[in-house]
């Protein structure tokens, strides 16, 4: 099939059809509260395209409808890495607690007459935040978004049960690498070392992470947004 140019920009259309998506699957939901997985390679473009379909959700239909819950707050602390020896590693699936968040999820399915609160992650200190996402009752739509949503393993099989529909969201090795390499540098690492760990870090973690697409609901375009059909 023809791929989208990787040049092509984001359009309000293309996000209006994945808003036009999220809403479909709430009306399915038989008034429970969904929860939409968006998954995907480092780099591809999660976290961006979370935080605009919750933003377009919120704009539309009401503030507070839908709320983004990444899986960074269940990072393992620095020190803990450490004393697993496990820092160099930090972003590898060994190095979440999979199993918090796998609880995290079933809480936010059960427990909707009150606000349940989530951890955050601080990129400037590179550390877990606790507490700092609350998802409120008025939640109806909870957009979880991470890595590892689709691995079929331990406790992200359990992950994977949980979310009402998984969205993979695939862009070009060239075009990750090229934002993993901004974001790192952004955040202290040299040119040269953010490209190395963009390669021998986040290169590894996308081969666990790019086989997973065989179970995805959807498989959306990284840098249109565009669904791709037929992927």
């Amino acid at each position: 099939m023809d791929r989208p140019d990787p040049a092509a920009p984001r359009t309000a259309a293309a996000l209006t059809a994945l808003v036009d998506l999220a809403r479909d699957e709430l009306a399915a939901a038989s008034g429970h509260r969904v929860l939409l997985g968006i998954t995907g390679c480092p780099g591809a473009g999660k976290s961006t395209l979370a935080t605009a379909l919750v933003e377009a959700v919120n704009r539309t239909d009401g503030a507070g409808l839908a709320v983004h819950l990444p899986m960074d707050g269940f990072h393992l602390a620095n020190a803990t890495l450490d004393r697993l020896g496990l820092r160099d590693r930090k972003g590898a699936i060994e190095t979440f607690d999979g199993w918090g968040f796998a609880g995290l999820l079933e809480r936010v399915l059960a427990e909707t007459e009150h606000t349940v609160y989530a951890p955050g992650f601080e990129r400037s200190v590179d550390e877990p935040v606790a507490a700092e996402i609350a998802i409120e009752p008025s939640a109806r739509i909870v957009v979880v978004e991470g890595n590892y949503l689709l691995v079929d393993d331990g406790p992200w099989e359990r992950v994977g049960d949980l979310v009402d529909e998984a969205w993979f969201i695939e862009a070009s090795e060239e075009e990750r690498v090229r934002r993993l390499v901004e974001r790192h540098t952004a955040f202290g690492r040299t040119p040269e070392a953010a490209l190395a760990w963009a390669h021998e870090v986040d290169g590894t973690n996308a081969l666990v992470i790019a086989p997973t697409v065989a179970r995805a609901d959807l498989v959306v375009s990284g840098t249109t947004w565009e669904v791709e059909i037929g992927a």
